[in-house]
């Protein structure tokens, strides 16, 4: 996994034992702060703060929100009392769809070789100049225990990839990266790391598989896809629709504010939906389109690589609705569960049921704050 762009603020200082994740998403900022104690995390506190009413829209709502209102959403989320925060030790998510990833296969070569050749062939795959980004890479380890024999019908191509080392290539605009800073400067945040949202999560959910495993990961605006093989992303892709569209098909199937779908999704979802409204069918169209798109994935992948998904993890906001898991596993041919990133994590007794439930929204959060612990110490 890449250790991608870390730039570090006051080199010398001595660390703060409580530390932050904070994941700007498109409808919200959520944040996590742990501590380290006898070898174990502990949650100290978390919270989430909608950033719908400072673009003047409702909670929930997705936004695209200049630099100033994000530090403006930044102060209030910290300054919030009921959420406590004492640390401003943090690692910041950067959103997926302000990278480019790919898989690219290069020659069998030293790694310095490998350092040298990815400049020059980056310019084939990354739609920007190469001086405007940042590059970051990682060579993929070889399955070694991967079946051979049995793909004899295999086309030329494939088998000479074989032969070849596949790479991860990584790169950020030099503007996402200055954004990210003047949001780190503006809310006087201490941040020694920007990471790509997947890698968050990956850390937050996934323990030692070795079998591929195909993350969705449902935000407000669009859904990401990631399939991970052995700690490594091997395929992802993002589908233009999220809960917000749910959101829209309620509000104008059954004339009500935007506001008050929003509440009736979070509150019902598809477990308490009004008897002959229809609105399970309503949300149901939205997540069929989601899950259809899923499974074209999951067949490129097997088709590609001649390995099954073992299982499918639900994370981020939109995966929190109220029967929504159920709804998946008709729509896969294979185990499907809801990611619990608290489960690396000792929390209170008393608030286990309930972070059990809003736990997907806080996958990338506390990824990024187990990473910061490790950091600290």
């Amino acid at each position: 996994m890449p250790n991608f762009l870390s730039y570090f603020q006051n080199l010398f200082s001595k660390p703060s034992q409580s530390v932050l994740g904070i994941d700007i998403g498109s409808s919200s900022i959520k944040v996590v702060q742990l501590r380290r104690q006898g070898g174990r995390a502990m949650l100290e506190t978390y919270g989430e703060l909608s950033l719908g009413p400072y673009a003047g829209f409702g909670v929930g709502q997705a936004t695209s929100l200049p630099t100033d209102k994000i530090i403006e959403a930044m102060n209030d989320l910290i300054n919030e009392k009921d959420v406590a925060i004492t640390s401003r030790t943090c690692g910041i998510a950067i959103p997926f769809s302000a990278s480019f990833m790919q898989v690219i296969s290069l020659p069998t070569v030293s790694l310095k070789q490998i350092s040298q050749i990815i400049p020059i062939e980056a310019r084939k795959y990354v739609p920007a100049p190469i001086s405007e980004v940042m590059l970051d890479w990682s060579v993929i380890p070889k399955d070694e225990n991967a079946e051979t024999d049995i793909y004899a019908n295999s086309d030329s191509t494939n088998s000479a990839s074989k032969n070849n080392t596949e790479v991860l290539l990584v790169a950020i605009h030099n503007g996402t990266i200055d954004k990210y800073k003047q949001i780190v400067n503006g809310s006087h945040m201490n941040s020694s790391f920007f990471e790509i949202e997947i890698f968050s999560t990956m850390r937050s959910v996934l323990d030692q598989e070795t079998l591929p495993v195909m993350i969705v990961d449902m935000g407000a605006m669009s859904t990401k896809l990631y399939i991970v093989e052995r700690g490594i992303l091997r395929a992802s892709h993002t589908i233009n629709r999220g809960s917000q569209e749910v959101t829209n098909a309620l509000s104008k199937t059954l004339g009500i504010p935007l506001q008050d779908a929003e509440l009736m999704k979070r509150e019902k979802g598809f477990t308490g939906a009004p008897s002959g409204a229809g609105i399970s069918d309503v949300m149901s169209v939205t997540f069929d389109y989601i899950f259809s798109e899923a499974n074209q994935v999951v067949l490129t992948y097997q088709k590609k690589y001649h390995k099954n998904v073992s299982k499918v993890l639900l994370v981020g906001g939109g995966s929190a609705l109220l029967g929504l898991e159920d709804i998946a596993k008709k729509n896969f041919q294979t185990e499907v569960s809801a990611g619990n990133p608290f489960a690396k994590v000792v929390v209170p007794a008393f608030l286990e049921e309930v972070l059990r439930k809003t736990g997907p929204e806080f996958t990338v959060a506390v990824g990024l704050a187990l990473r910061k612990l490790q950091e600290v110490e």
